[in-house]
């Protein structure tokens, strides 16, 4: 991989844009409250809770309120009861949307989905009608301005513990796994304290599309703004190019 990374710049995008609306904090409580339930409250036995920890971190979460919301799952496990659903559809002109949702009201969040791309001109469709074309993939990303070492001695550790693919970008190093070595490749890179910028399971696009006609992209823009703004909605991911 080299020059432009469209699923990075997407990814900051996205984190930028949840943020200014005030839902990370939502969208990290929950994920914090299902990792405590499956794994635990102490982050060095619990893998994925150490993955939100990053994630809310590189979102500027405060350190107080990741452990607020660790220690209220610890003692509230019972009451945990969000579920994961994916739903998959079509915006305007076949722009393919993933859409990943973590929610204690699955007949709301439906219904919130489906309005959403009713809204914006587009129609969900059945499981996996555009999941094929997107590979799903670890993604760690590391701020250059935070790692002084360079290039070289990351992309050695990340490739040799399984690594599929290694980037140099403008601001940052991308370090590309399958899904079945993102842990061990998480844990390497962790353990030899590399600073993460952020570090997730995420679905990366085959190919991009490009939309010039300001009526198509005004509503594909209504789909994905309506999806960002639902609490219940972690993740949107999707095939347009970034224009």
């Amino acid at each position: 991989m080299s020059g432009h990374s469209k699923f990075a710049n997407i990814k900051h995008k996205k984190e930028k844009n949840d943020a200014a609306k005030g839902k990370i904090f939502t969208i990290i409580g929950r994920e914090i409250a299902v990792a405590v339930k499956e794994g635990g409250p102490d982050p060095a036995n619990n893998s994925r809770l150490a993955q939100v920890i990053v994630k809310a971190k590189a979102n500027n979460v405060p350190n107080d309120t990741i452990d607020r919301g660790i220690k209220k799952a610890a003692g509230d496990v019972g009451s945990v009861n969000f579920k994961n659903s994916t739903y998959e559809g079509y915006g305007p002109n076949g722009i393919a949307i993933i859409v990943e949702t973590l929610t204690d009201n699955q007949n709301r969040t439906a219904a919130n989905v489906r309005a959403a791309f009713s809204k914006g001109g587009g129609n969900i469709g059945t499981p996996g009608c555009v999941s094929f074309m997107f590979d799903k993939k670890g993604l760690i990303l590391v701020d250059k301005e935070e790692w002084e070492k360079g290039a070289d001695d990351l992309m050695i550790l990340a490739l040799d513990n399984g690594a599929e693919d290694f980037n140099e970008e403008e601001d940052s190093y991308e370090v590309l796994t399958s899904p079945e070595d993102y842990d061990a490749v998480y844990k390497a890179l962790n353990d030899a304290e590399i600073p993460f910028a952020s570090a997730e399971i995420t679905m990366i696009p085959q190919t991009y599309v490009t939309i010039n006609d300001e009526t198509t992209l005004k509503g594909i823009n209504k789909i994905l703004d309506m999806l960002e703004a639902d609490d219940d909605v972690q993740a949107v991911y999707h095939n347009m190019e970034s224009i």
